[in-house]
């Protein structure tokens, strides 16, 4: 029965390899998520991008384009330029112009220079929307920004002539702080101002908008953001409405960037879910650890076929040393017994050995390196670990056996035989 437990010679799949209509129910709850993931993120995608198209583009009449102040400031007499590169806005900067930068924090440090140097030796008015962290230091030297603010309709709370026509407005977003006397603080939040004029070299002037809001189509008609616009974009006879591209040769400031600054910062975020998501699913997926629980086979299985696939399973996954375990623990449970030592010292070596060695007729072999000795090198080596067992198994189980057990297993084999005498 011991030695059963080694490979068969035969290496084919066993009845324990999963097939494909085992896997699709384990599997398809995981597919739909993924499908349902993939045609959400796809949607998502398609709105926003369509939401998105044109944002701050004079020409889009999208909710989020401005082409209402476009149209406005050129019933006005007040012509509107748009330039995607930063060669296009410094040329066009002059006394007599206003350059509107739509997304500061998206050029570089070279561009955020080369702008900001022409611009203060123009004398005209630059407007900075929502200038953030990587860009204010550079284009708006001296100001400096504190915590977001919700959009909200906010007074002007200051003596700027525009602020005071236009009365309340939607303005939030960035909050700005200058040390400068000459500034206009507007439309307060929590003390700092969400509009900031902040007087420049050769008469010109910078104006900082914390948000962009009241140049959107959608709501230029609300409150006095329409007069606060047309007021701050139509101070001079010329606009030049600057909205960064990466097709910009500008753009590339020459040097080498590795895989991971290209990606946007907010994708780290969105990796970090990923990942905890796939965790918690491998979790949820994953084999739960605690004791085996015993169930009844729903079909009876002879002895030597469960051994056989136990081996099987043994020898795919060259496990001899489970292998060579089994074996020992089985033979030492059957050999306690006829030894005298109890079940429950059957796998101590101290209490064992000398009991089974005493059983032995002299020259005895190693009796713990035979039942508590190391796994086999290999299968020709767990052949004969099995073999060997068995033999001293059978040695034990002869010596022990006595006189009157043999006599009674005579008796009830002479009948047998004598009837096989029988003409």
């Amino acid at each position: 029965m011991t030695a059963a437990v080694t490979a068969p010679t035969s290496t084919s799949a066993t009845s324990t390899s999963p097939t494909a209509r085992q896997l699709w129910p384990r599997s398809r709850g995981l597919l739909l998520a993924l499908v349902v993931l993939v045609i959400a993120g796809v949607v998502l995608a398609a709105l926003r991008s369509g939401e998105q198209r044109g944002r701050l583009d004079p020409r889009s009449a999208d909710r989020l384009g401005s082409r209402a102040v476009a149209e406005l400031l050129a019933d006005r007499g007040v012509t509107t330029e748009v330039v995607t590169t930063t060669d296009a806005a410094v040329a066009a900067a002059g006394p007599r112009t206003t350059v509107l930068v739509s997304d500061p924090d998206r050029l570089n440090p070279g561009q955020q220079r080369r702008l900001h140097g022409a611009l203060e030796k123009s004398g005209g008015r630059t407007v900075l929307v929502a200038a953030g962290e990587p860009s204010i230091d550079t284009l708006a030297p001296g100001v400096g920004i504190a915590a977001a603010t919700k959009v909200s309709t906010r007074p002007p709370g200051c003596s700027l002539p525009a602020a005071e026509r236009a009365d309340d407005a939607e303005l939030g977003g960035i909050r700005y702080e200058s040390s400068d006397r000459g500034a206009h603080a507007c439309y307060l939040s929590g003390g700092l101002p969400t509009l900031l004029r902040q007087p420049g070299a050769n008469g010109g002037d910078a104006v900082l908008l914390g948000s962009p809001d009241i140049l959107f189509n959608d709501r230029l008609a609300e409150q006095g953001n329409a007069s606060l616009a047309l007021q701050l974009l139509g101070s001079h006879p010329h606009l030049v409405w600057y909205l960064p591209s990466l097709s910009d040769a500008a753009a590339t400031d020459g040097t080498d960037r590795s895989f991971f600054d290209l990606i946007p910062a907010g994708w780290g975020w969105a990796l970090l879910q990923l990942a905890l998501a796939a965790a918690l699913a491998a979790l949820w997926r994953a084999r739960r650890l605690g004791p085996l629980v015993p169930e009844q086979l729903p079909v009876a299985i002879r002895a030597s076929e469960a051994t056989e696939g136990r081996a099987r399973l043994y020898r795919q996954a060259n496990a001899r040393d489970r292998a060579a375990d089994a074996l020992r623990s089985s033979t030492r449970a059957r050999l306690a017994p006829l030894v005298g030592v109890p079940a429950s010292l059957a796998h101590s070596p101290q209490e064992l050995c000398p009991a089974v060695a005493g059983h032995l007729p002299p020259p005895a072999p190693d009796i713990r390196l035979l039942l508590f000795g190391p796994a086999p090198a290999d299968d020709p080596a767990l052949v004969r670990l099995a073999d060997d067992l068995d033999d001293l198994e059978h040695r034990i189980s002869s010596s022990t056996a006595t006189p009157t057990d043999v006599t009674s297993a005579q008796h009830s084999a002479s009948p047998s035989i004598e009837r096989d005498r029988t003409p």
